[in-house]
């Protein structure tokens, strides 16, 4: 019994000091974008501010125009999450459910397309939106980041289609269902998970991506957040508080959009569906 107290104790305590290792970063961030640069520069680090203030935010707002920032990002990454899990769960459900010739080719090919480093690939893109006119803008970067998410969520979807039965689409279509109901009223709900999941996922890769934002997007007001964070350095300058504050803020429309989804994100939703 004592063996097993001790052990339980020991567990408890490696896990909080690992908790504690992994919370400090962001503890000090958010400490750090409400003190006065007298204290964020000082030679002696606090950890807690001697005066909460909130200049970082107000030059952020007012000054840095960081909010349109915001704006970019969430129009730019709904718009290509949404067009991309749609695309994307056409394609998965082909490849995963349909017999046709070349399926293992073409299911290969969307992972290597994925693989493909975009450092390779920002030059042929950047011409394709400067012929098309769309370059130094939003509507740019949904061009082209489709380009990574399509290929990453498809390949998500079809290895969760897969983990489906086969069983129980047949069984819908012995009760009279046509293929395409067969996709969107068994195959689609009961991925439920996997697809919010891929969409979290895809989400999150167009919020925090910057090489191609760079290259396509100059002007300020089309700046994405990754940009908008990247102006806060001038040369070896950091304006750490307003950085930071950024970061912070930042971080808000992912962490609320895994709360709000975080009920979907559940395995097993099939168990027990084959009688």
């Amino acid at each position: 019994m004592k063996n097993t107290l001790g052990k339980q104790i020991t567990v408890y305590a490696t896990l909080a000091l690992l908790l504690l290792f992994a919370l400090f970063p962001l503890y000090w961030m958010v400490i750090t974008s409400f003190k006065s640069n007298g204290e964020i520069y000082s030679m002696t680090p606090t950890f807690w501010p001697k005066e909460f203030l909130g200049t970082a935010y107000d030059r952020l707002i007012n000054e840095k125009g960081f909010m349109t920032n915001i704006k970019n990002s969430l129009l730019v990454s709904l718009i290509v999450s949404v067009f991309s899990i749609v695309v994307s769960m056409l394609a998965a459900y082909a490849i995963s459910k349909l017999k046709f010739r070349g399926r293992s080719f073409i299911s290969k090919s969307i992972l290597y397309a994925y693989l493909m480093p975009r450092a390779v690939l920002f030059i042929p893109l950047y011409m394709l939106v400067t012929a098309i006119g769309i370059n130094n803008s939003i509507y740019g970067l949904m061009l082209i980041y489709p380009t990574i998410t399509i290929p990453y969520a498809t390949w998500m979807l079809i290895s969760y289609f897969k983990s489906i039965p086969d069983e129980i689409e047949e069984a819908a279509m012995i009760d009279g269902c046509s293929r395409i109901s067969t996709m969107t009223k068994i195959i689609f709900p009961l991925s439920a998970p996997g697809i919010a999941a891929t969409f979290i996922f895809s989400f999150t890769l167009c919020w925090s991506e910057y090489l191609y934002a760079l290259v396509v997007v100059t002007k300020g007001a089309d700046k994405t957040i990754t940009l908008g964070l990247s102006d806060m350095i001038v040369g070896d300058v950091f304006a750490w508080g307003p950085l930071m504050g950024g970061s912070i803020v930042a971080s808000i429309p992912v962490i609320i959009m895994y709360l709000f989804t975080s009920k979907y994100m559940v395995s097993g939703m099939t168990v027990g569906g084959v009688k």
